[in-house]
């Protein structure tokens, strides 16, 4: 039997988040309070989520459940978010496909094969360099390097002006500021959009610049949402990398069997229970269109619910064993990178540079391990740490 010390009411402080207690509360809620109503207060009233089925229908009906007034808790006296209504993340269909569709193909199957040789060598520069230094931050050596050099890559960003967006990008997450209030970055897009509609390119800032959406071009303002909702989302695979090598460092038997093994198809598994594992993004918000029932509770018009992924992650009426780190895990139908129409655009570029990553360190690395201790995040939108040290050896 679980046995809890704290309340529902506590699954949106960002102590517990950082403890990693909040996993024994979503273990209890999902067995006794699986659709939970929480008052208005600091912020306002939602309906927290906690089991894989609900959060799964919720995903999969966007025509109930809008993502267009925002999807993700913010203070109630801070209002609604600004991009509502105007970004991929903050539209619902038909606008959202259309946006989608306007730079689907920079995150296409297609576009990530034809991009591997160069993703490869910069993950096998970037672990090089790791392993030569002996011990390393994972968190800003390796995920948000590779995360943001692959944001800036996909944008358009020349290779030479990658490091500063990596510093921006870095200052401004630290900060739990918006993207947008960074003004440097902010000036960079801003000569990137102007350079663009000069010379149209075939990256993503061109694409957000010289497509029409539904028949009309975007305003200024609706490019550079588009731009931070991007990079915003980079870091999310940043900390997935991260916390997937401290998920090896402190699981030597999984590492040793990726290193015995080191076939393709088990790391296509490896890569997939990271994602599940580490379950970076920790909270997605929907508000409801029309009276409707979830999980048996009745859901008002205009309430909002939320849907905790790392819970849904860690479902055990859906997952056996979820508490057990598995890189052969089969089937694993993990929500981390979300599913219907608000699947992560990024999903198939996050594959497979996580495939990389881990084909690089069973190439180039015979040890993983922690080097010191982990400072988490405090945080209930993103999950993972915030600094790690973890010792790499050679092969």
């Amino acid at each position: 039997m679980t046995v809890i010390t704290h309340s529902p009411a506590d699954v949106v402080d960002p102590g517990l988040h950082a403890s990693g207690e909040v996993f024994a509360l979503w273990r209890w809620m999902r067995r006794h309070a699986p659709v939970h109503w929480h008052e208005p207060g600091d912020l306002p009233g939602f309906w927290s989520l906690t089991r894989y089925d609900d959060i799964r229908q919720v995903y999969q009906d966007p025509a109930v459940f809008s993502s267009a007034r925002g999807v993700l808790l913010r203070p109630a006296e801070l209002g609604e978010d600004p991009g509502s209504g105007r970004t991929m993340a903050l539209t619902d269909p038909p606008r959202h496909r259309a946006l989608r569709g306007q730079v689907a193909d920079r995150f296409s199957e297609r576009c990530a094969r034809s991009l591997a040789d160069e993703m490869r060598a910069e993950i096998r520069s970037v672990v090089t360099r790791a392993v030569g230094a002996g011990t390393c931050d994972v968190v800003h050596d390796i995920g948000a390097r590779l995360s943001s050099h692959n944001i800036g890559r996909l944008l358009g960003v020349p290779p030479e002006d990658r490091e500063q967006l990596l510093a921006w990008t870095t200052e401004a997450f630290e900060s739990g500021k918006p993207l947008t209030s960074h003004l440097a970055l902010m000036r960079y897009f801003i000569d990137m959009m102007y350079a663009r509609m000069e010379e149209p390119a075939d990256d993503a800032m061109g694409m957000f610049v010289n497509n029409e959406v539904q028949g009309e071009l975007l305003t200024e303002t609706e490019i550079l949402l588009g731009c931070e909702n991007l990079v915003g989302a980079s870091e999310n695979a940043g900390l997935s990398m991260a916390s997937g090598i401290l998920a090896l460092a402190g699981h030597p038997r999984q590492w040793r069997r990726l290193v015995r093994e080191r076939d393709d198809e088990l790391l296509r598994t490896a890569a997939e229970e990271v994602l599940r594992w580490t379950s970076s993004a920790t909270h997605s918000m929907r508000t409801a269109t029309t009276d409707t029932v979830v999980g048996g509770r009745r859901i008002a018009a205009g309430d909002r619910v939320v849907l905790w992924i790392p819970s849904a992650n860690r479902d055990e009426s859906v997952f056996t064993e979820p508490e057990r780190f598995d890189l052969g895990r089969r089937p694993n139908r993990h929500l981390a990178l979300g599913t219907g129409e608000h699947v992560c655009i990024g999903s198939t570029m996050a594959r497979h540079q996580m495939r990389m990553l881990l084909e690089t360190l069973v190439e180039s690395v015979a040890v993983i391990e922690p080097a010191g201790d982990v400072e988490p995040l405090r945080s209930i939108t993103v999950n993972g740490p915030a600094h790690a040290a973890v010792r790499l050896v050679a092969r």
